[in-house]
C-alpha cells in the first residue's frame, strides 16, 4: 500500500502517517526500486490501534503501547495496557464514590447563597447543630475554612463557607471519613454537582470504549504475520 492508502484506512492524513511511522507507532516501511514507502496491513492495524489508544490513555502513553507492540516479546505492551486498565478503574473508583456522596446530599438548594447567608461560627454551628469544635476541626483540616470579621475577633463564614460546611455536616452523618472529604468536597462545591459528575463518567465511559477498541487492534497487530499484505 502507498502512505496515501494506509492514512484513508486509518483516518490520518498522509503526514501523520509519515510522523508516526518516524515515532516508532508505525514499523519501518519498506521501499520500492523508486524509493517509494511501500505498507502493508500491519500498518494500518498499528495506525487504527494507535488512533484508538490515544483517546483512551492519551498521545504520549498511546506511543509507548503501540511502540511495544513491535517488540518479539508481547509481555511489555501488554504490562502498559494493564496499567492503562488499571488507572481508569482507579477514576471510575473515584467517581462512584463522588456519586454516592452526591446523592448523600440531602435537597437542601445549596447553590443558591446569599450575602445574608454569612455566619460567625456560633450561628454555623446552632444552625448545623454540631459544636464549635467540630467547625475548628473542619478548619483545621481544611474543608470549611471562614474569614475573619473586619476585627479580627472572631471566624466569620462566607456564604460559600456556608455550604462547604452543609455538605461536610451531612457527609460526615452518612459516615465519610474525613481524609475522603478532602477528595470530594472539591468535586461536591459545583453548582450542580451531580451534572458535572455525570459528564465526567461520559468521559470515562468514552475511555473505556477507546481503550477497548485499541486493545482489539492491538491483538489483530499481534496475530498478523509480519509479511501480511495489504
Amino acid at each position: 500500500m502507498r502512505t496515501v492508502d494506509v492514512a484513508r484506512r486509518s483516518g490520518y492524513s498522509v503526514q501523520q502517517i509519515r510522523n508516526l511511522e518516524r515515532d516508532g507507532v508505525l514499523p519501518p516501511a519498506a521501499r520500492t526500486a523508486t524509493g517509494h514507502r511501500s505498507y502493508t496491513g500491519r500498518h494500518v492495524l498499528a495506525a487504527t490501534a494507535y488512533r484508538a489508544l490515544a483517546a483512551g490513555t492519551g498521545p504520549a502513553e498511546a506511543r509507548a503501547i503501540v511502540r511495544a507492540a513491535h517488540d518479539p516479546s508481547p509481555a511489555g505492551m501488554l504490562a502498559l495496557l494493564d496499567a492503562a486498565h488499571a488507572r481508569l478503574d482507579a477514576e471510575r473508583r473515584s467517581l462512584r464514590l463522588a456519586q454516592d456522596a452526591a446523592r448523600s446530599i440531602s435537597a437542601e438548594p445549596l447553590r443558591d447563597v446569599r450575602a445574608a447567608d454569612a455566619m460567625t461560627i456560633s450561628e454555623l454551628a446552632a444552625a448545623l447543630g454540631v459544636r464549635t469544635s467540630a467547625l475548628r476541626h473542619w478548619h483545621a483540616e481544611g474543608l470549611v475554612v471562614p474569614d475573619r470579621d473586619t476585627a479580627g475577633r472572631d471566624r466569620v463564614y462566607s456564604p460559600g463557607a456556608v455550604r462547604d460546611a452543609r455538605i461536610t455536616d451531612q457527609l460526615r452523618r452518612a459516615g465519610y471519613p474525613i481524609a475522603t472529604l478532602r477528595t470530594l468536597l472539591p468535586e461536591l462545591r459545583h453548582a450542580d454537582a451531580r451534572t458535572a459528575l455525570d459528564t465526567r463518567e461520559a468521559g470515562l465511559t468514552a475511555r473505556s470504549r477507546a481503550l477497548l477498541n485499541g486493545a482489539a487492534a492491538l491483538s489483530a497487530l499481534l496475530a498478523s504475520p509480519t509479511d501480511m499484505p495489504g
